[in-house]
C-alpha cells in the first residue's frame, strides 16, 4: 500500500462513524419516540412516584419532540433529517442518564432517588447538541448555544409536573452538572475544528464530506481538493482493435480512480468507458490516489484530451498469451510487435495496489531486452492488504520470465471479438454502471478470453470461480480484471465503505454472466488490426500531500475526542456518586 493509500484507507475508517446514523431518519424518528416515553414511565413511576398522567405525559413529550425537531431544521437551515438523527443519539444520553440515576441507588445505596439526574440528562442532550450542531450542519458556537436547549427543555417541561420544574432547575448539583457537559461539549468543539492543521478547517471539511456522501452534493468537497491540487502531466495509452464493423480497446490510464464516491474521479472508469462507445476495457494502471481527479471539471478536462490521442504503433498480429506462476504471482502476457502488456495479480491471494517500483524495475528491464515499451495492468481481482515485499518481488520474477518468454514467441494475424453486458439484466450494487464485458481474441487456431468488470476489487475466489466454469465450459479464460472504480449506487455499511464484485452478486451468477458475454464474443470475431494510441494530459491531481494533511487533521481530532470521552465519561460516572 503506498502512503497515499495508506491515507486514504485511514481518512475512510474515521469517516465510517458517520455511518453509525440509522439507514433513515424515520427509524430515526420512531426511536425518538420510543426513548422519550421510556423516559417519561421511568420518570413518573420512580422519579415521582405517580402514573395518573403517564398516557398524557407521553402525548406531550411526542408532540414536544417533533415540533422542536422542526424548529431546529429552521433555524440551524439544515435538512430535516440530521434533526432526527441528533434527536435519537441525544435522547438515548438522556435515557441512559436516568437510567444511571436509578442504578445508582443501588450500587451505592443510596437513601434516596434524586431528580438532579433529570436536570443533569437534559443538559447533556443540551451538551451533545452543540457538538453536533457546529461540527456536522456548520453552526457557529454562539448559535449552537442559543439553540442547544430547545429541544431538551420543551421535552423536559412537557413531562415533569410544572409544581416541580423550580425545584428540579434550582438544585445546584444538576445545574453544576449539566453546565460541565455543555462546557465539554463547547470546547471539544472549539479545539477539534483548530486541529485542521494544513487543512483550513475541520468542521468544514466533515460537513464538505457529509454532502457528499449523503447527498450526493461534492460542490463544496472538490472546491475544497482542488484547491489543494496542483497542475501534473499524465499518460493515457489505448490499444484500439479495429475490425470490419466494430472498434474495441483496451485503455490504461494514470489517473487513478477515486478518492470517494462522488467526488472528482470517483466514476472516472465508466466515464471513459462511454466516452468511447461502451467497447473499452478501462484497466487499473500501476498508480494510486495521489493520480485522483479532485473534481468534475478537470475529469472533462481529461476525457477531452482522449479525443485528441496520437497513433504511435500499429499492426496486424500478436504473440500468443503467455502465463507464467511465481508463488501466489502470476503475469499474464501478450506483445504487439514490441509493445508488451503485461497483467498482474496475486488472486486469489489479496493485494492493494501494485507498488510503482515495480513498474519502473519492469519497464527498465524491457528497454533492456529491446522492447519499445511495456504496459503494465494491475488486475485488481482480490480483496487485501499492502503487498508484502515478497509477493512484490514474485510478482518482478513472474513478469521479467514473461517478457523473456515474449521475445521467443511468434506473431500471429489477430481476429478479435468483444461484447458488454448492456442487452444483460444486471441488477446488482457490486457493480459500477459499466457492469461487464469480456474481449475474445483468436491468435493462431486458439482462442483466449479477457474479462473485465467495472467494480471496485473482487471478493477473493471469485475469479478462480468463474475461470474454472469458463474452463467446464471449454473457454480459455486468460484474467478477469476490475476497473477499481469507487462510484457508489448505495453506501456501504462495512468495514471497506464499498461492495467488491461477489459480495453481493452470486458466484453461479457472475461466472453465467461471463460466460454469456464470451459466446457472444466468439460469435462477433474478425480479422482485426491494433493501432497503439498515447495521449499526454496536464491536468490537476491530488498528490500524496493533500491525503497526507487530511489524515493527519482527522488524526489530531480523533485524538482530542477520545481525550474527551474519557474526560466525559469519567464526570458521568463521578455524578452516579
Amino acid at each position: 500500500m503506498t502512503a497515499s493509500s495508506d491515507n486514504v484507507s485511514r481518512i475512510h475508517k474515521r469517516y465510517t462513524l458517520t455511518t453509525f446514523t440509522p439507514t433513515s431518519p424515520y427509524v430515526s424518528l420512531a426511536i425518538s419516540i420510543v426513548i422519550a416515553c421510556v423516559i417519561v414511565s421511568l420518570s413518573d413511576l420512580y422519579y415521582f412516584k405517580s402514573s395518573d398522567s403517564l398516557v398524557f405525559n407521553m402525548l406531550l413529550i411526542v408532540a414536544a419532540l417533533v415540533a422542536t425537531q422542526f424548529i431546529d431544521s429552521k433555524l440551524l437551515k439544515t435538512n430535516h433529517s440530521k434533526s432526527l438523527h441528533m434527536s435519537a443519539f441525544g435522547n438515548l444520553l438522556w435515557l441512559v442518564t436516568i437510567i444511571g440515576g436509578l442504578l445508582s441507588v443501588y450500587v451505592f445505596a443510596k437513601p434516596h432517588l434524586s431528580q438532579v439526574y433529570i436536570a443533569e440528562g437534559m443538559l447533556l442532550f443540551a451538551g451533545f447538541r452543540i457538538g453536533l450542531f457546529t461540527s456536522v450542519i456548520g453552526a457557529k458556537v454562539k448559535t449552537a448555544l442559543a439553540v442547544c436547549l430547545i429541544q431538551p427543555l420543551a421535552m423536559f417541561m412537557s413531562f415533569v409536573p410544572p409544581e416541580q420544574w423550580y425545584q428540579i432547575l434550582s438544585d445546584p448539583r444538576g445545574i453544576i452538572f449539566g453546565l460541565v457537559f455543555i462546557f465539554l461539549g463547547t470546547a471539544w468543539t472549539i479545539l477539534t475544528d483548530r486541529a485542521a492543521g494544513k487543512v483550513s478547517n475541520a468542521h468544514k471539511f466533515l460537513q464538505a464530506y457529509i454532502a457528499a456522501a449523503t447527498r450526493n452534493d461534492a460542490s463544496d468537497m472538490e472546491t475544497m481538493m482542488e484547491a489543494r491540487s496542483q497542475p501534473s502531466k499524465v499518460s493515457t495509452f489505448q490499444i484500439l482493435f479495429k475490425t470490419k464493423n466494430n472498434e474495441c480497446r483496451l485503455v490504461l490510464p494514470d489517473v487513478h480512480p477515486g478518492p470517494f464516491h462522488p467526488i472528482g474521479g470517483s466514476n472516472i472508469t465508466y466515464l471513459i468507458y462511454k466516452n468511447l462507445n461502451s467497447s473499452a476495457m478501462v484497466m487499473h494502471s500501476v498508480s494510486n490516489h495521489s493520480l485522483n481527479l479532485p473534481s468534475k471539471s478537470q475529469v472533462e478536462q481529461y476525457l477531452a484530451s482522449l479525443q485528441k490521442s496520437s497513433t504511435i504503433q500499429q499492426g496486424f498480429s500478436c504473440t500468443k498469451p503467455v502465463t507464467v506462476q511465481v508463488n501466489k504471482a502470476r503475469s499474464v502476457g501478450l506483445l504487439f510487435d514490441k509493445t508488451a502488456v503485461l497483467i498482474l495479480s496475486l488472486s486469489p491471494h489479496g493485494m492493494e495496489d501494485v507498488p510503482t517500483y515495480v513498474k519502473t524495475e519492469l519497464e527498465q528491464y524491457g528497454k533492456n531486452r529491446g522492447f519499445e515499451r511495456v504496459l503494465i495492468v494491475d488486475s485488481h481481482n482480490a480483496m487485501g492488504e499492502e503487498i508484502s515485499k515478497l509477493d512484490a518481488d514474485d510478482l518482478l520474477k513472474a513478469s521479467k520470465s514473461n517478457l523473456d518468454t515474449l521475445i521467443t514467441k511468434e506473431a500471429m494475424p489477430m481476429e478479435i471479438g468483444f461484447a458488454n453486458a448492456e442487452n444483460l439484466k444486471i441488477e446488482t450494487d457490486d457493480l459500477g454502471p459499466g457492469k461487464v464485458a469480456i474481449m475474445c481474441m483468436k491468435i493462431g487456431d486458439e482462442k483466449f478470453f479477457l474479462g473485465w468488470a467495472d467494480a471496485n476489487n473482487m471478493q477473493n475466489g471469485l475469479r478462480e470461480e468463474i475461470a474454472s466454469h469458463f474452463s467446464k465450459n471449454g473457454y480459455n479464460l486468460l484474467e478477469i480484471c476490475t476497473s477499481d472504480t469507487h462510484y457508489k449506487s448505495r453506501n456501504a455499511r462495512n468495514k471497506h465503505g464499498y461492495f467488491e464484485f461477489g459480495s453481493l452478486s452470486k458466484s453461479d451468477d457472475a461466472s453465467s454472466w461471463f460466460l454469456q458475454l464470451a459466446k457472444k464474443a466468439e460469435q462477433n470475431i474478425s480479422s482485426s488490426s491494433f493501432e497503439l494510441l498515447a495521449q499526454e494530459t496536464t491536468v490537476k491531481v491530488m498528490g500524496d500531500k493533500q491525503f497526507e494533511d487530511y489524515s493527519k487533521s482527522l488524526d489530531r481530532a480523533m485524538r482530542i475526542t477520545q481525550g474527551f470521552l474519557v474526560v466525559t465519561t469519567a464526570f458521568f460516572f463521578y455524578t452516579m456518586f
